[in-house]
């Protein structure tokens, strides 16, 4: 019976890009609607742009332009990385929509008539120097309950506990490194533990992991706080109607996002809004997200969507933390490895694969081992998989390029087809690890049929000819198989064994009737072995920004006499271009108040030149100048960054005030 289903997956935040982490929830979460789809059921998967919230604000501001602007080169950047790694989505929209706006007034206007409403005064951290109100994120300090230093202001990432910035020990402003002062003002209270009865009875009901109920069981003997779901402005998000200067708090919109999304795709397709959102019986609703999230989407969520008249999610999949060669991703470090950078290294379908391979229905940490992540590719992908195909098809292309009319053992087919029961159901309860498990073992066995009739062997016998053909294409077949069932996994790969055996691969059950009779094309590599310098190079210190220069090993100390011959000065930037040749840098024309000088700057992944023109930089402007294949560069521009990410890099920049020509002391 087919299944109408929704799934969606965490909002990628539009100010940063996307990493390895955020990769891994996307993959988990399209191989498991691509597993429905091939299943026969109406599986959408919607997903958008997180776009409001402070940090857009001021990342636009340092920019120098508006957030539109940024959200709208944020949802390229994530739309062509998600692509990049074969996510196939059907619907990738943003939360700054008109449709979201609607649909978060009118949640924000049942609940409020609802009686779920509160508002009082509350006691906020104010940045003096910044002249803001400061989000929960943007507050650090030490947690009130674990006292783990260096801490967020909403939210321990070492005991998992929640609080407001409030009760942070020495709490610090992110923005200016100050300590906030506190003010009051006015906010919006969602009243969550008007819901403790419903939300108790609906995480009892199965829809969440063992790990994630014994969490809520913690948080429900805390008692549900009330949610503050409103922010002063300044602040880049939807205004509250009945609140002149208060915007919902990014939280607030974000999961409506979801509803926003549907509704986009919904215009362009005849499907039923009370379907999927009203009715909990005549469609599921399915959630993936990270477990630093788990709080807002197993309480918040199912507590707005009841209190609003709407249905609950069908399940909340919550996963662990991606980790590189066993640590924490770190810029510092150089582990913090963007899609981006990944694609730009390696094919995306063998980290598909190995994230099947490590992910299961646990909230556990993933963790990324390039050495492993070498050798699982090349033995299960090439030396197990292909490579049951690469020995069979050159039997069929020598004895005339068509299948036998019968296999020579359909017992065997029979077992490999049997086992899809037992796979399909791994893959429904997200145990990956399992499935890809039963599958390469499988792969062994066909490998073993093969080896065990020595086609090879009996090829050298012309009287055989038919036993050989008949062989291969009891392989083929096998391989079929597997390809069907790494086709969530493998879209790409699984596309092209299509093409090759000249059949189609989207249909869980069309392997019940084996391939036969018919002519397959030429074979061409459907994967080859992963370089491990290239894999080692992910990590690999990138070239410096500001030169294009690979930075020293360890930088030697400078003592205060060397660093005072630095001439600092502040430049405005009178016109920016791309260099013709060059991939990193930008030719930048700086006036230093009455001099021009012209400097090349590796900054191109971050920053278009249309961006640059007007603003204020800091240079060091008695730089010797240097002969380079684009011209002579005369300075340099100073830059804050990721060292394993040249698209993160940051101009720095005086206060405005500052003019052409000043000296930075």
């Amino acid at each position: 019976m087919s299944r109408k289903i929704l799934v969606t997956s965490a909002l990628p935040y539009a100010n940063a890009p996307l990493h390895l982490g955020y990769i891994m929830e996307a993959v988990q979460t399209d191989i498991w609607v691509r597993f429905q789809k091939m299943r026969g059921h109406d599986c959408i998967y919607c997903c958008a742009e997180d776009a409001h919230g402070t940090p857009i604000m001021i990342r636009a501001q340092q920019e120098g332009i508006t957030p539109e602007s940024l959200i709208a080169r944020s949802a390229e950047e994530h739309r062509r990385d998600l692509a990049g790694f074969l996510i196939g989505l059907d619907q990738f929209h943003s939360t700054h929509s008109a449709e979201n706006v609607q649909l978060t007034r009118l949640l924000y206007d049942r609940v409020r008539d609802g009686g779920f409403i509160a508002r009082r005064a509350v006691r906020q951290a104010y940045d003096e120097q910044a002249g803001i109100f400061l989000p929960d994120r943007y507050v650090r300090g030490t947690c009130p309950r674990c006292k783990s230093p260096d801490q967020y202001g909403d939210s321990c990432e070492v005991c998992g506990s929640t609080y407001t910035p409030a009760e942070l020990i020495d709490p610090i402003s992110t923005l200016s490194q100050t300590t906030p002062v506190w003010r009051e003002s006015e906010h919006l209270f969602f009243k969550l533990g008007a819901f403790d009865t419903m939300l108790r009875e609906y995480v009892a009901g199965g829809s969440l992991q063992p790990a994630v109920r014994a969490k809520l069981a913690e948080w429900f003997e805390a008692g549900l706080q009330d949610w503050d779901i409103s922010r002063d402005a300044p602040y880049f998000g939807i205004e509250i109607p009945d609140a002149p200067g208060k915007f919902f708090y990014v939280w607030f919109d974000a999961p409506i996002g979801y509803i926003a999304s549907f509704e986009a795709w919904r215009a362009a397709h005849a499907a039923s809004f009370a379907d999927y959102w009203e009715s909990e019986t005549s469609s599921e609703l399915y959630h993936f997200i990270g477990k630093d999230i788990s709080y807002f989407h197993t309480l918040f969520w199912p507590a707005v969507l009841y209190g609003a008249g709407l249905r609950r999610p069908s399940g909340v999949f919550v996963h662990g933390f991606l980790t590189i060669n066993g640590q924490k991703m770190s810029k510092s470090r150089g582990t913090f490895i963007t899609a981006q950078r990944f694609l730009e290294l390696l094919p995306p379908e063998p980290l598909r694969y190995y994230f099947a391979a490590k992910l299961s229905s646990g909230i556990e940490d993933i963790d990324f081992s390039l050495d492993d992540f070498v050798a699982r590719t090349n033995s299960d992908l090439v030396g197990k998989l292909v490579n049951i195909a690469s020995r069979c098809a050159g039997f069929i292309e020598r004895g005339g390029g068509g299948l036998a009319a019968a296999l020579p053992e359909p017992a065997l087919y029979d077992e490999f087809t049997a086992a899809g029961e037992r796979i399909a159901a791994l893959y429904e309860s997200r145990d990956y690890s399992a499935a890809m498990r039963e599958i390469m073992e499988l792969a062994d066995r066909a490998n073993r049929y093969v080896d065990q009739h020595k086609p090879w062997t009996l090829a050298k016998n012309p009287a055989r000819a038919e036993d050989v053909r008949a062989i291969a294409t009891q392989g083929l077949n096998l391989f079929r198989v597997l390809m069907s069932y790494l086709a969530p996994v493998l879209p790409h790969m699984a596309q092209a064994a299509a093409a090759f055996l000249g059949t189609r691969i989207g249909d869980w059950n069309a392997i019940a009737t084996p391939l036969l009779a018919q002519p397959i094309a030429r074979y061409q590599p459907l994967a080859t072995r992963l370089n491990p310098q290239a894999v080692a190079a992910l990590i690999a210190p990138p070239l410096a920004a500001a030169s294009g220069e690979a930075p020293a090993s360890a930088p030697a100390s400078v003592g205060i006499d060397e660093f005072a011959k630095l001439d600092l000065r502040v430049a405005r930037v009178a016109a920016a271009e791309l260099v013709p040749g060059s991939d990193k840098l930008l030719r930048l024309t700086l006036d230093l108040g009455g001099e021009q000088r012209t400097v090349f700057s590796g900054i191109r992944a971050a920053y278009r030149p249309e961006q640059l023109t007007g603003r204020l930089v800091v240079m060091i402007a008695n730089l010797a100048p240097r002969k380079m294949r684009f011209g002579v560069s005369q300075g340099m521009v100073l830059c804050a960054g990721s060292e394993s990410d040249a698209s993160a890099a940051f101009l720095l920049a005086p206060d405005s005030g500052a003019e052409p020509g000043m000296k930075v002391t």
